[in-house]
């Protein structure tokens, strides 16, 4: 299993000043080479190296950065087709039919930029790298991390990694490749988690992670974006600028944590788990436009990828069900029926009287839903990639 595992470097102010001049050297290049590609309609990766390999490396690029500039353009125009060919048609008149590719894809001058072993090294003992610069090989840049994160990254580190600045501050993201702990064949039982606005997961086992405050921050940072948008000033701008990625931050740490939770009291109890399947949720429901911003407002696709890849790990199963009707169904008798759901919180089933908080009484559809999946033999696929952040 393939985890990225990030490290804060610890430049000095000459070293970051030389690691900013590689940043931004690659993706002027690679802006120059987007240029090319999109000239020539030549986006592929041995097409660019042979028109372009040379003026590179003229551009003050050694070799392997050339290459890694190279794919990273041949990339980004592979990722383009891929989204035109799977984007949906838009309304016509509406801006979703204006050409994506009307322009050369653009970097930004700080955007990351890849180095593989030739380029860039470890040096465990010391928790030092050397690194590739215009001004030739930078050595003894120190990095720090969370213990058991770096005894993770001496171990298993294979690959590429990957060079960015974020807020003034320097990190590398290395890929590793952990191997899987192996499932149990027959788990004693499965913990549904059923995910909401409210409360962003309930499991059958009781816990509730509350969203209520967090969707309060969630509007008032929406609130401020829309604030310093209408004033348009430059120093709107430079504010909005610190605020860009605070929320998503923020959200990932949450979702990193409701996850761990929920594959420890798994693995703990020696239960697999049962996940909705959200696919599609986005073109399934249709609401009006503040119910929209609502239902949309948390990243569940993260959350259930958090929790499949924790759970891989620790070898504990992992199923997707069907969630319709949890909502309505009784977890008792499962009798299923619109007006069981009186409120948003409460549960009371009109056939035989059980009375249940709504969330758990989901959960507990969802794990029996999970227990019958896999008796059926439809055991699901955790992702193979993620990001420890």
């Amino acid at each position: 299993m393939k985890l990225v595992i990030q490290v804060k470097l610890l430049p000095t102010p000459e070293q970051a000043a030389a690691l900013r001049a590689a940043l931004h050297a690659c993706n002027k290049a690679a802006n120059w080479l987007s240029e090319q590609a999109f000239a020539h309609t030549r986006p592929t990766r041995a097409a660019l190296q042979a028109l372009a390999y040379g003026e590179l490396k003229a551009q003050g690029l050694s070799a392997q950065p050339s290459l890694h500039v190279l794919r990273k353009v041949a990339d980004a125009y592979t990722t383009l087709r891929a989204s035109q060919q799977t984007r949906r048609p838009c309304r016509a008149g509406s801006k979703g039919n204006a050409k994506p590719a009307a322009k050369p894809i653009s970097f930004r001058p700080a955007a990351e930029q890849s180095f593989d072993d030739r380029c860039l090294s470890w040096q465990m003992g010391e928790r030092t790298v050397s690194i590739w610069t215009t001004t030739g090989r930078m050595k003894n840049i120190s990095f720090t991390g969370q213990p058991e994160r770096l005894a993770l990254l001496a171990m298993y580190r294979k690959g590429e990694s990957d060079l960015f600045e974020r807020g003034g501050m320097w990190f590398l993201a290395a890929t590793c490749e952990i191997p899987e702990a192996e499932a149990k064949p027959a788990p004693s039982g499965f913990i549904g988690v059923d995910l909401g606005i409210v409360n962003i997961a309930t499991t059958s086992t009781g816990i509730r992670h509350t969203g209520r405050q967090l969707t309060r921050r969630r509007a008032a940072d929406r609130e401020l974006r829309a604030k310093l948008q209408r004033k348009g000033t430059k120093s709107a701008r430079r504010r909005a600028r610190r605020h860009a990625g605070k929320e998503t931050r923020r959200s990932r740490d949450i979702n990193h944590k409701i996850s761990k939770h929920i594959v420890t009291e798994a693995q703990r109890t020696g239960r697999g788990i049962a996940l909705e399947d959200l696919t599609g949720i986005r073109e399934r429901v249709r609401l009006r436009k503040p119910q929209r911003v609502t239902l949309h407002s948390w990243a569940f696709r993260q959350l259930g990828t958090f929790i499949a890849y924790k759970a891989r790990r620790a070898g504990v199963a992992v199923v997707h069900v069907d969630p319709a009707y949890t909502s309505q169904e009784c977890s008792r008798c499962h009798h299923i029926d619109r007006r069981n759901r009186p409120s948003q919180a409460m549960f009371a089933c009109r056939s035989c009287g059980f009375v249940e908080h709504a969330d758990l009484n989901s959960s507990h559809n969802l794990a029996a839903r999970g227990w019958w999946t896999w008796v059926r033999g439809a055991e699901s696929a955790a992702p193979a990639l993620t990001l420890m952040a």
